[in-house]
């Protein structure tokens, strides 16, 4: 069944959702993190080979680096989405595949996007994005996470200079009515396009307990005894679960390079 075409926005703003295949890591190390921000710089503020400045690619007006997954709020400018995900994308997983040894494609399938056609939408997207840390389980406040746009809109950027229209956003919302937006947990019920549960992080105690009543495991490295063909599938289906690589590694004391053939 051929794809169907993206849904086009009258504003030439998407929410866009970028996730590693079969729910891995895409971020492995601090200066991933730091690697994918440069490319969304290159986008905001692309320049040629002589340092000269180029027609802006796009607008970024919000951003968050999950460890398996990323969100934008991202405007169209010179090029269109699909070129500038692909232009982020391939470059992103050529860096990772050459650090990594890794093999075949690293993100899952092509990206989501959903077009932004409204304010209200526009600034509920703010919001969700700056709070998936907090629905990941990765911190309790969304000033400690270092990898979203959230630094820039307090006027402390985490890494390098800001990369997001954080005045456009401000000239119609202040900052006081919108931090204390930000920091209004959203309702479970919220109609935002996302991955399913699947794609969020799992705690160990999570892990341990998939293992145990799917496979009766009565600890993660006794999975070392099995062949290599049932160790492989157990592995493949945990990840699927939303377990890590490094998370699986660290449980069962199995390889990483071995963990992320597996599938």
């Amino acid at each position: 069944m051929p794809r169907q075409p993206r849904t086009k926005s009258v504003t030439g703003i998407y929410h866009v959702m970028l996730r590693g295949i079969n729910r891995q890591l895409i971020f492995e190390q601090e200066s991933d993190y730091r690697k994918f921000i440069d490319l969304l710089r290159q986008m905001v503020s692309p320049t040629d080979e002589l340092g000269k400045p180029l027609p802006q690619r796009c607008v970024l007006y919000a951003y968050c680096l999950m460890p398996n997954h990323v969100h934008l709020l991202i405007q169209e400018k010179a090029e269109d989405l699909s070129t500038v995900i692909w232009r982020i994308a391939s470059t992103f997983a050529m860096y990772y595949n050459v650090k990594y040894e890794h093999y075949g494609h690293l993100f899952q399938d092509r990206f989501r996007s959903e077009p932004v056609n409204d304010v209200a939408y526009f600034y509920t997207l703010i919001r969700y994005i700056h709070q998936n840390p907090i629905a990941g389980g990765l911190c309790e406040n969304i000033d400690y996470y270092e990898w979203s746009s959230w630094g820039e809109y307090m006027g402390h950027p985490r890494y390098g200079s800001p990369i997001c229209a954080t005045s456009s956003v401000l000239k119609r919302m202040p900052l006081k009515e919108l931090d204390e937006l930000v920091r209004t947990p959203l309702p479970k019920a919220a109609s935002i396009l996302d991955f399913d549960k699947r794609g969020c992080m799992v705690s160990d105690e999570e892990v341990r307990a998939f293992l145990t009543s799917t496979y009766g495991l009565n600890k993660p490295t006794d999975l070392q005894l099995y062949s290599k063909e049932r160790r492989d599938e157990i592995l493949d289906a945990a990840r699927n679960y939303g377990a890590s690589i490094r998370q699986l590694s660290r449980l069962t004391s199995i390889g990483i390079k071995i963990i992320r053939k597996a599938h």
